[in-house]
């Protein structure tokens, strides 16, 4: 059985804002420092620089509905999966929710690392959204 856990981030930011920013790939090294170093294109595919080397990565973003799925891995038809959304909230606010999963061969060790790294990256994302 695959362990998941999904981890909310209270902005006061609207839906739209927070949204745009989240699906561009390009904001990626801006907050989500510990897992993205750097970003290219491969004949047409992104590839990011991470800690455990070069992945390709994609997000397919839907802003109605607030969708921002990530995807990433070795090659673009072996991709990990991490669903998040952008939900609205009264008052211009929003809530940022993202799912990480334990995938096959990754020890309970990395997948609280990842938990834990993503808990920082809130932080940036955070200040970023404020700053922009």
């Amino acid at each position: 059985m695959m362990n998941s856990r999904t981890c909310t981030l209270m902005l006061d930011e609207t839906k739209d804002k927070t949204h745009d920013f989240v699906s561009r790939v390009s904001n990626l090294p801006k907050w989500a420092t510990s897992f993205c170093r750097g970003l290219r294109t491969v004949n047409g595919e992104t590839k990011i620089i991470t800690p455990a080397g070069e992945i390709f990565f994609r997000i397919d973003a839907d802003a109605e509905r607030g969708i921002v799925d990530m995807t990433g891995g070795p090659a673009p038809d072996a991709m990990a999966y991490w669903p998040a959304r952008v939900v609205e909230l009264p008052g211009d606010k929003c809530a940022f929710i993202f799912t990480l999963f334990q995938w096959q061969g990754m020890s309970d060790a990395e997948f609280n690392d990842q938990h834990r790294l993503l808990e920082g990256e809130f932080g940036n994302l955070r200040a970023c959204l404020k700053a922009a």
